[in-house]
């Protein structure tokens, strides 16, 4: 059995997807994106995504922690868990159409999820915009501005999140 060394990705059928950040004599601490931190044992059953050699004690957990979160901002649509308000928790959304035809259901939390989505995919637009290098000072504003009205479209969904940080914010509240 060869052993895994720090920063291998690996795919367990219970936890998910993780990073080893820390290897024992008999136990690999894997760090899941779903499930925090786990050991298993090192003859566990699991895939290997990218295995890593000759790498057991030279990174710290903190840096491979550090790393997994700046690759999770990079390339994940959410950069953080969202609270819904807990008088929404459990419940559902229902569109009753006027005419006549079978209304549309779908648990709130869904609902929620696809807003925090949307609110996230526009917090990375108006990153690239900020930092793009083929948009002038006056572009970079014009386009902020569409992004503020956006936000500001987005006002009455404010309703569901737990704690007013997480709420759009549009011109008036800038």
């Amino acid at each position: 059995m060869k052993i895994l060394g720090i920063g291998s990705r690996i795919n367990h059928p219970e936890y998910g997807k993780g990073v080893v950040t820390n290897v024992s004599s008999k136990h690999y601490w894997v760090t899941f994106l779903e499930n925090g931190l786990e050991t298993i044992d090192l003859n566990a059953e699991f895939e290997v995504i990218e295995g890593v050699e000759d790498e057991v004690d030279s990174v710290s957990f903190f840096d491979v922690e550090r790393s997994l979160v700046k690759i999770l901002e990079k390339w994940s649509d959410t950069h953080e868990k969202v609270a819904i308000a807990d008088k929404w928790k459990g419940g559902k959304l229902v569109l009753e159409p006027d005419d006549g035809t079978a209304n549309k259901e779908m648990p709130i939390e869904t609902f929620f999820h696809k807003i925090v989505m949307v609110r996230d995919r526009i917090r990375v637009m108006e990153q690239k915009i900020n930092s793009s290098k083929n948009l002038d000072d006056q572009e970079k504003v014009d386009l902020q501005q569409y992004i503020t009205r956006i936000y500001g479209s987005l006002t009455s969904f404010n309703v569901l999140f737990k704690t007013k940080n997480d709420h759009f914010v549009g011109e008036r509240g800038k």
